[in-house]
């Protein structure tokens, strides 16, 4: 008898229309539709995203992946989410995972997909890539990313400044991910480099609550949600003439 396959979905950074082509098929035509559920009463971000493209005759998996770096925890919810997962795959049925993002860009998916895969040697997993947070900042300050031979550095977590000094280096482009924990003390280094004039903040890329902090230097202290991303240019030299003053 055939196997489901887990389908992990990219479904974008809070555009519903940032879904691909195919994602979208595979989450219309999958009757199983699985995704990471919100804290408390409150609907998960990959579920608002996806919600209108749904219909009544679906089925959906609230799966509970807590925001914790506790190993134990975190291994025990993964078991659990493969668990409830893998009745629908040995019975042949499809399951779509939707996942904010991209489902290869530091995912929640990728410790479903290898949880499932060690305890189920038959699992079959596919994954469909998508638009991931980097590149929906930098599409909403309107700026490229890279150019040229630029190096690009993304630190996922910063907890430590002196990743910081090192990646500055190194680096042409930083991309510092969730960092409203961590603010003030980049704040203070970015402006002892004197990098705070080229940098931008962007919080919920793509969703219709998006906020662009451009002006940092005045903004020594800001409250951030969990889903924000700062832009550090490091170089400029390299821009074209036309380019050096953006954005």
């Amino acid at each position: 008898m055939r196997k489901g396959i887990l389908y992990g979905v990219s479904v974008g950074t809070g555009d519903p229309e940032l879904i691909t082509v195919k994602g979208l098929k595979i989450l219309q035509n999958t009757r199983i539709i699985a995704f990471p559920a919100g804290v408390g009463a409150r609907s998960g971000l990959a579920e608002e995203i996806i919600k209108n493209w749904l219909d009544e005759d679906q089925r959906t998996l609230k799966l509970h992946f807590p925001y914790t770096r506790d190993e134990k925890v975190l291994e025990q919810a993964w078991d659990e989410a493969a668990a409830r997962v893998w009745p629908y795959l040995e019975r042949g049925e499809d399951v779509a995972f939707a996942c904010e993002g991209d489902v290869n860009f530091y995912s929640t998916f990728t410790y479903l997909a290898l949880t499932l895969k060690q305890k189920y040697a038959e699992a079959e997993v596919r994954t469909i890539p998508g638009v991931c947070s980097p590149m929906a900042a930098a599409s909403s300050l309107g700026i490229p990313l890279t150019m040229r031979d630029e190096r690009l550095v993304i630190l996922p977590a910063l907890y430590s400044l002196e990743q910081l000094e090192r990646a500055i280096e190194w680096a042409d482009v930083l991309v510092l991910m969730k960092v409203g924990s961590v603010y003030s003390r980049v704040w203070e280094f970015l402006k002892r480099k004197n990098l705070l004039r080229d940098s931008w903040i962007v919080e919920r890329a793509t969703f219709a609550d998006q906020v662009i902090y451009r002006d940092l230097l005045a903004r020594p202290s800001l409250e951030l949600s969990y889903f924000s991303l700062w832009i550090v240019r490091v170089r400029r030299d390299g821009l074209p003439k036309n380019l050096a003053a953006f954005p």
